[in-house]
């Protein structure tokens, strides 16, 4: 499991000077929300290191990690878009989580079938994308994320093109998984029910700023700051 660490991190985007400080504790599943244009994207694209901070510093299980570049860091992102390769079945797809060039030995092989197993997709290995539905896909994206074995998990909305019942199944799964793998989630989504849904904490993200952090529901319930009770419609 891995703790994650902001400690005044400084990013532009644009026009848009952002500042993040912020904990994640090893093993927590924490929510990100706040409107669109937010900055709810960057700040999980500066800990995946897909975006470099102007300063600050940014650290992983203990590790300062503000200079690696994504590949070494150990994380793993999971996007709306599932991004499958058409032409691969599910366990091509979910192998080049492992080797891009999918040269998988026998321990390889046996760590595909085990992760579309546990995302509930054993029998379906041999299908393509096309083959799929919406929220299988999604899946095969997920075994792909778990066949890395990196101990950190970022959810950039993966399921926002679903419907509730089937989002939720998913974010289901999500948490199933973090507690059996130890995994650390940080889920971002512009739904408060996904964070209420899974999380323990939430982060409340306005132009570029921490808002406020607090348990769920008690965020929610009792908004400490005027922007949170406006995005919720209560203002």
């Amino acid at each position: 499991m891995a703790r994650v660490e902001l400690d005044d991190v400084r990013y532009r985007y644009d026009d848009m000077a952002m500042g993040f400080t912020l904990v994640v504790e090893n093993g927590e599943c924490f929510a990100v929300v706040g409107p669109s244009g937010a900055g709810k994207t960057t700040l999980l694209a500066l800990i995946a290191g897909f975006e470099r901070p102007l300063s600050g510093r940014v650290r992983i299980a203990g590790q300062e990690v503000t200079d690696l570049p994504p590949a070494e860091r150990p994380v793993t992102t999971l996007f709306q878009e599932h991004n499958l390769f058409a032409h691969l079945t599910a366990e091509e797809n979910v192998g080049l989580g492992i080797d891009p060039g999918l040269r998988l030995d026998a321990e390889g092989r046996r760590r595909v079938a085990q992760a579309l197993a546990r995302v509930g997709l054993g029998a379906k290995e041999k299908r393509l994308p096309r083959q799929l539905s919406g929220g299988e896909r999604q899946r095969v994206a997920l075994a792909r994320s778990l066949v890395r074995r990196r101990p950190v998990l970022l959810l950039d909305e993966p399921f926002a093109a679903l419907g509730p019942a089937l989002r939720h199944e998913m974010l289901d799964l999500v948490d199933a998984l973090r507690r059996s793998a130890g995994l650390t989630v940080i889920l971002v989504s512009h739904q408060p029910e996904d964070a209420r849904r899974i999380a323990a904490r939430a982060a409340f993200l306005n132009e570029g700023r921490i808002l406020a952090v607090g348990p769920m529901p008690a965020l929610f319930d009792a908004p400490p700051v005027p922007e949170l009770a406006a995005y919720l419609g209560r203002a």
